[in-house]
């Protein structure tokens, strides 16, 4: 089976985000392009993400509001046709959680919802400074099991985590950011993991941005794939 990748595509220019998805078509595996705030609230990106027929993508937004606002900013979506996934913060709750889900069942059944974990970018040092008590692992399973109780179809956590919840939730899609192609620098992210680890850790997709997009487009994508045999 192909495994899933999600190109980050961390820009607000309409021309290097057409230049990634130019260089990063390939057969070998399934190719997202992960669309967040930053292109989304630029002043074009919306009516190009709109434009685009064939790429699926993954639209990052980490929604997290109350129920009732959440719901109505999925319900607003509905236009676009190529979204498959959409993200929410775990931390949201309960309710909120399951009128995302709620909302993607009328505009689009294809759409899943992922509930975001505690972010790559913490340490356990940084998060207890927000008032956290529990270890991140106890977290972020604490929060996988508030995804699956509210019907969503799976959750972004870092590879570190990854085979605690595929051991907790075995049918639960676990995408993983964080990913990093061997020797690149970690950047501002704390908890990474190599693609191949990622997979054999259980995730059943990995976020890539900077590893791919920096640099020689073509090759950083047929490295990513040596890298997974």
């Amino acid at each position: 089976m192909k495994k899933n990748i999600f190109i980050a595509c961390d820009t607000s220019k309409i021309a290097e985000l057409k230049n990634i998805i130019k260089n990063t078509k390939t057969n070998k595996v399934n190719i997202f392009y992960k669309i967040g705030l930053e292109f989304f609230n630029s002043r074009q990106g919306r009516a190009f993400i709109s434009s685009l027929k064939k790429e699926l993508i993954f639209l990052d937004l980490k929604l997290n509001d109350i129920p009732q606002t959440v719901f109505s900013t999925i319900l607003s979506l509905k236009d676009l046709k190529n979204i498959r996934y959409i993200t929410v913060h775990a931390n949201g709750g309960l309710e909120m959680l399951k009128a995302a889900k709620r909302a993607t069942k009328k505009i689009n059944k294809k759409i899943k919802i992922l509930g975001v974990t505690v972010l790559t970018s913490f340490s356990e040092k940084s998060l207890k400074q927000t008032g956290h008590t529990k270890k991140i692992k106890n977290i972020v399973l604490l929060q996988a099991k508030l995804a699956k109780k509210a019907g969503l179809d799976g959750i972004i956590c870092s590879g570190h985590e990854a085979k605690l919840i595929k051991n907790t939730y075995k049918k639960m899609d676990i995408i993983t950011p964080g990913i990093r192609l061997p020797g690149d620098a970690r950047q501002d992210q704390k908890r990474v993991l190599t693609p191949k680890k990622a997979f054999l850790n259980g995730a059943t997709g990995i976020v890539i941005g900077r590893s791919i997009t920096k640099g020689d487009i073509k090759n950083n994508i047929q490295k990513l794939i040596e890298s997974l045999n």
